[in-house]
């Protein structure tokens, strides 16, 4: 019987192996958990996959996983996204570099929507990217915002990836959604301060007129504001509901569905097909994550079992390193692991083997575990195999590969830099949290 370290790195391995097969994760898992379960306990571990799979599915927190997207379904297929899009250009202005701007704001905003990365590379890469490039905007620049900008998506809360972590770290999944807001905001910041400095020091970066006749009237401004008004208060709404502590993440969720019909009716889409497009997209959606995270639940279970989760954390503990070391250690594994593997297949195998790690070490759960989730998503857009990559690339049919690669590696840059000043100010994680 495989025992301690040797059966975590078993384990892993054989799960990484079947994933670069290209099995689904959770058949992956799966087959796994199979092996695993006859080889350690025989015919009679299998009521220990059953009684795991029951207490996964029945998970109360999870439900508001199904709540967020299908709130993001409904405004995706009213018209919020055409209003958005239209009234933040005229927001913007007439600013040298302006659809840079509205790139990174679009980004920011649609990750509030969707929560997946790659879902809103690939729309704007097929939206937007090809009319800056025959404006005269620098294709790397632009699919680099674009990298950078859907990259949050994992961070601003409703962000699916933060439910699934919490629930598996046993940290408040309120807290870790809130604590996900600053950072957001400052990464938006720091994308736009990059992107204005490449403009300022070589203007040739972004055309001179970008197909504005002429600066906004206050009264166009106004206008856009207010078409935004419906569509601000589904997203601050939720929000505001868990921060003030009125609303558990399941009820906020359940609010930004009510929200989101409301807002399709403003829109004037609201109808029937949509609803029936909107729950039948979003049962796909959340059945698969709910299936991947029942067939990972038991592996973890089974690493527990063979003590190698115990294993590895006594050898981590023992290496006798500072924090700030563990911290580089615990960072640099899923920073190279995420150009391979789907984000929440690696946080499945990931989390539960941190855990107690996290915990020898003293750090702060939300602090390091929104720094876990800023991680996952930076390898997904690391070359040669980062997820997002290949997402801008399919929307980008016109471009060459190597050029989406050598636009991602500065705004990668950006996001360590990003994440170095989160590890050394701890309160740009944990302030909002705090306020719970």
């Amino acid at each position: 019987m495989l025992e301690g370290i040797p059966a975590v790195a078993t384990g892993i391995g054989l799960l990484l192996g079947l994933m670069m097969l290209g099995l689904p994760v959770f058949i992956a898992f799966l087959l796994v958990n199979l092996i695993a379960i006859g080889i350690m306990l025989g015919p009679a571990g299998y009521g220990m996959f059953v009684n795991s799979i029951y207490e996964t599915t029945t998970t109360g927190s999870l439900v508001t996983i199904p709540m967020f997207i299908l709130m993001g379904e409904i405004l995706f297929r009213s018209n919020a996204v055409n209003v958005l899009f239209h009234s933040i250009d005229t927001i913007v202005g007439k600013v040298r570099g302006r659809q840079y701007v509205l790139i990174v704001l679009l980004a920011t905003i649609f990750s509030t929507l969707s929560g997946a990365a790659m879902g809103v590379a690939a729309m704007l890469s097929r939206s937007l990217l090809p009319a800056m490039i025959a404006r005269g905007y620098d294709p790397k620049l632009s699919i680099g915002n674009i990298l950078a900008g859907a990259s949050l998506a994992p961070l601003i809360p409703p962000s699916v990836l933060a439910i699934i972590v919490g629930t598996l770290a046993g940290v408040s999944i309120s807290g870790l959604l809130i604590a996900g807001i600053l950072p957001g905001l400052f990464f938006a910041s720091l994308f736009l301060a990059y992107t204005f400095i490449r403009v300022w020091l070589n203007p040739k970066l972004a055309p001179a007129d970008d197909g504005l006749v002429s600066t906004p009237s206050t009264r166009d401004v106004v206008m856009a504001l207010v078409r935004l008004i419906p569509f601000s208060i589904v997203i601050l709404s939720v929000m505001g509901l868990i921060l003030m502590g009125i609303a558990t993440p399941t009820e906020a969720g359940a609010m930004g569905v009510l929200g989101a019909l409301i807002t399709a009716a403003i829109y004037r889409k609201f109808s029937l097909g949509l609803i029936v497009e909107s729950v039948l997209a979003s049962a796909s959606i959340s059945a698969m994550i709910l299936i991947i995270m029942a067939t990972s639940k038991l592996f973890s279970q089974l690493l527990a079992f063979t003590g190698g989760a115990t294993a590895l954390t006594q050898m981590v503990a023992g290496l006798d390193l500072s924090p700030w070391l563990m911290l580089l250690v615990l960072m640099g594994l899923p920073f190279i692991l995420c150009m391979f593997i789907d984000q929440i297949a690696l946080m499945l195998i990931m989390v539960p083997i941190y855990i107690p790690i996290v915990s020898s070490l003293g750090f702060d759960p939300l602090w390091f575990w929104l720094l876990f989730l800023v991680n996952i998503t930076v390898g997904g857009m690391t070359p040669p195999f980062g997820y997002t990559l290949f997402a801008v690339k399919s929307g980008w049919k016109e471009g060459a590969l190597s050029t989406v690669f050598s636009a991602a590696w500065p705004f990668v840059l950006l996001f360590v830099f990003g994440m170095v000043v989160l590890a050394v100010f701890p309160a740009m994680v944990t302030f909002l949290p705090s306020l719970l």
